[in-house]
C-alpha cells in the first residue's frame, strides 16, 4: 500500500472496516469495503458491485443490463483460466457503468486496459509484490505520455517593446523541471494563442537555477489548467493544478506550491502565426532569466531564448486554441480581443 500511495494511488479495497481503519492511520487514503457482493464507502453507501466468475459458463450469464450499480468489478476465481480480455470488453461495450477487472499482476492488468484498443475502464490490482505496482505505474506513465501531446505551431516575433512596470506572477510548483527537458507552462494575454514560457531550470550568470519556478507573466495572463480550461495567473493558489508542457508538446499536471506577485518592468512581445493571420501577444518580465522557446532549426533540439535577446523575426513556439472563454471554459461565440 505504501508503494502505491507513493505513486499517486489513494483508493484501496479492504475486506473489513477494521482493517481499513488500521491502514488508514498510515496515510490519507480513500478506503472502500467489501460486504458480500457489494463494495461500500465509509458511510455505508454502495459504490460498486462485485461479480465473481469461476467458469466460461458463468461469464456467459453476465449481462450488463443486470447491473444497476454505476461501477462493476469482475473477479475471476477458482483458478479458472481467464477468458480473453477482448470478450469482456465486447460483452460490456456500451455499458453505462464503469467496468473494472481484478488483476493479479501488472501484465494481466495491461491486457485488460488495452483489449480491442479500447480496454476496460480500469483494474483492481490484487498483488503481493511491489514490483507489479511499480511496473503498472511505469505503464501508465508511458501510456499517458504517448496520448498527452499538444500540437505546437511556429509564430514569428513582430514586436518587442519595453512598456513599463506591472504586477508579474512567479509560479513555484511542487515539481522539479529538469534541465534539458524544456518543460514549459502555456501562458498568453489572449486565450486563442498561448506562448511556451520556459522554466528557470537552466543555470545563468545572473541567478541560481530555480527548477521549480516559471516567471510566467502579469496577473491578467491566461495559464492552461487541467480539463481543457484556463485560469488567470492572479487566480492561482497553493494546491491548484496547472498544465506543464515540454518542447515536443507532451504535457503533465503539476501542483502549485506558491505564487509570488511583485511589481517588475515588463516587455510586450507580439508574434504572428506562420500558418495564418492571427497575432498573439504576451507581457513578460524584462529579465535575462525569462525565456521563450524557439523551434528546432535542424540541430535536433529547441532553444530557450531570453526575452532580453528577443528581436523581430525570431520564431517562437505557441499553442493555438479557441478564442472565446467563459470562466476559463472554451465556448463557441463571437469575440474580439485586442
Amino acid at each position: 500500500m505504501t508503494a502505491a500511495v507513493e505513486r499517486g494511488w489513494s483508493t484501496f479495497l479492504f475486506g473489513s472496516k477494521d482493517l481499513g481503519k488500521d491502514w488508514s492511520s498510515t496515510a490519507r487514503i480513500h478506503p472502500l469495503f467489501i460486504d458480500g457482493p457489494e463494495i461500500l464507502d465509509g458511510e455505508n453507501q454502495k459504490v460498486a458491485v462485485i461479480s465473481q466468475v469461476s467458469s466460461p459458463k458463468e461469464f456467459e450469464l453476465l449481462q450488463p443490463d443486470n447491473f444497476q450499480a454505476e461501477n462493476i468489478v469482475i473477479d475471476f476465481r477458482g483458478g479458472w483460466q481467464v477468458i480473453p480480455a477482448e470478450n469482456i470488453v465486447a460483452a460490456f461495450q456500451g455499458c453505462r457503468g464503469t467496468v473494472l477487472a481484478v488483476s493479479t499482476n501488472s501484465t494481466e492488468a495491461q491486457v485488460f486496459l488495452e483489449a480491442l484498443e479500447q480496454g476496460l475502464n480500469g483494474v483492481v490490482l490484487k498483488v503481493d509484490d511491489t514490483d507489479d505496482i511499480i511496473k503498472l505505474k511505469d505503464y501508465f506513465d508511458r501510456r499517458n505520455e504517448a496520448k498527452s501531446q499538444l500540437p505546437l505551431t511556429k509564430a514569428t516575433v513582430s514586436k518587442v517593446e519595453v512598456v513599463g512596470m506591472g504586477d508579474r506572477v512567479c509560479v513555484d510548483l511542487c515539481s522539479i523541471m529538469r534541465p534539458g527537458e524544456g518543460l514549459l507552462v502555456c501562458v498568453g494575454s489572449y486565450a486563442r494563442g498561448m506562448f511556451l514560457v520556459h522554466s528557470e531550470c537552466l543555470e545563468t550568470n545572473y541567478i541560481a537555477s530555480r527548477p521549480f519556478r516559471v516567471n510566467a507573466g502579469p496577473v491578467h495572463a491566461y495559464v492552461s489548467v487541467p480539463g481543457g480550461k484556463t485560469s488567470y495567473l492572479s487566480e492561482l493558489r497553493s494546491g491548484k493544478e496547472v498544465i506543464v508542457v515540454d518542447q515536443n508538446g507532451l504535457w503533465r499536471t503539476a501542483i502549485v506550491g506558491r505564487v509570488k506577485i511583485e511589481s517588475r518592468p515588463l516587455i510586450l512581445v507580439e508574434a504572428k502565426d506562420n500558418s495564418g493571420d492571427d497575432t498573439y501577444s504576451i507581457f513578460l518580465q524584462n529579465a535575462e532569466t525569462v525565456a521563450l522557446i524557439t523551434p528546432d532549426k535542424g540541430t535536433g533540439r529547441r532553444t530557450a531564448i531570453p526575452v532580453t535577446s528577443l528581436k523581430v523575426g525570431d520564431e517562437v513556439l505557441v499553442r493555438k486554441q479557441g478564442g472565446a472563454r467563459h470562466t476559463g471554459i472554451e465556448i463557441q461565440e463571437f469575440i474580439v480581443e485586442k
